[in-house]
């Protein structure tokens, strides 16, 4: 067998594979301030330990509570990040991608866990990504009680990393909001996006800066700020402003327009027998939408099954509440308005569609 062992070798350590332990360490000293903004009284312990704790003894207060849970990540968003070096928004779109969901069934958000995955360890970045991940958590109303950052050097180079999160909600069971609430006649109430949320950053990425020629440099005169500055727009947190809306007016649904597009996440809560029909005059996308169908000859309907084209969430309620909705909305300083309404089937069969054209 050769000799593996000479005097002028170095001997093996985590670190030299690639793993610094000082270096995660670190970041979790960084992150601490951040994290302890979002404690709720019912959070036990502080960061550090191997689980976080709720104390559940708060659920007492409910006849039947209902724990809602959801998991999700920002896609390729984060690339757009690491080009930038811009870590502390990213997280903000992470709480709003599980929060926003947890919030539709009508469930309070309790609190929060992320994942944090890179090539290397930069302990400024890292605490950077959880400053924005603690900052949704408190426009969410949750708590993050942990959470994992994960070094793998080898399989993800230095620079690169990805984000995922968890969350649970509690809401009462004869609350719980959904299919089974909605009736003919129902208003459709639609919540502006801030941009292009998390969604479709595959095909925006694809058409914008590999085909369209784009830099995220490029100053947008429709926009009135760069590609980059756009793209990176953190994702609007829905889950306190719908929770307002609970607790002034009666609400059947919501929905909140992430993958698929508008129609396909509307038609997730409409039940068999009816169909939600929006009509697209009601609104103007934003130009960041214009701007990607038109650089990458990409039809209307390809659009609205990729990115929300300006609308972030739904909220489905009587058309006697409608009046009392859009005005929480707008003291809540939410860019509200009708959409469209609850039908019987008719032509438009099952689920949901969008009819006319956009408003200019």
């Amino acid at each position: 067998m050769p000799d593996t062992t000479g005097a002028g070798d170095a001997a093996a350590s985590y670190k030299t594979a690639g793993v610094d332990i000082e270096a995660g360490d670190r970041a979790v000293e960084l992150m601490k301030e951040w994290v302890k903004k979002t404690r709720r009284p019912e959070v036990l312990g502080g960061l550090g330990g191997f689980a976080g704790l709720f104390d559940a003894s708060a659920l007492k207060n409910y006849e039947r509570p209902l724990l809602a849970s959801a998991t999700d990540g920002v896609g390729t968003k984060v690339d757009i990040a690491r080009r930038l070096g811009v870590y502390d928004t990213i997280g903000h779109d992470l709480v709003a991608m599980v929060m926003d969901d947890i919030v539709v069934c009508g469930a309070e958000p309790l609190f929060m866990t992320d994942y944090i995955c890179v090539g290397k360890v930069h302990p400024e970045r890292v605490a950077a990504v959880v400053k924005g991940i603690a900052e949704g958590c408190v426009l969410a109303g949750c708590a993050l009680v942990g959470g994992e950052t994960a070094e793998h050097p080898g399989l993800l180079g230095p620079d690169d990393f990805d984000v995922a999160g968890a969350g649970t909600g509690v809401v009462e069971a004869d609350r719980l909001l959904g299919p089974d609430r909605i009736r003919t006649g129902d208003t459709v109430i639609a919540m502006a996006s801030s941009g292009l949320h998390s969604n479709g950053y595959s095909l925006v990425r694809h058409v914008l800066l590999n085909e369209g020629g784009l830099t995220l440099d490029s100053h947008l005169d429709d926009v009135g700020r760069t590609l980059g500055e756009e793209l990176l727009e953190p994702t609007k947190i829905y889950s306190l402003d719908c929770l307002a809306l609970t607790a002034t007016t009666e609400v059947h649904a919501f929905s909140h327009v992430t993958g698929g597009g508008l129609a396909a996440n509307l038609a997730r809560v409409i039940p068999d027998g009816l169909h939600a029909v929006v009509d697209r005059s009601t609104w103007t996308p934003g130009a960041v939408f214009d701007l990607v169908g038109r650089t990458g000859r990409v039809e209307r309907l390809e659009l609205e099954k990729t990115l929300n084209m300006g609308v972030g969430m739904i909220a489905i309620l009587p058309e006697e509440s409608t009046d009392t909705a859009l005005t929480t909305l707008a003291d809540r300083g939410v860019d509200a308005w009708v959409a469209g309404e609850i039908t019987d089937r008719g032509d438009h069969g099952t689920g949901a569609a969008l009819v006319g054209d956009y408003a200019v």
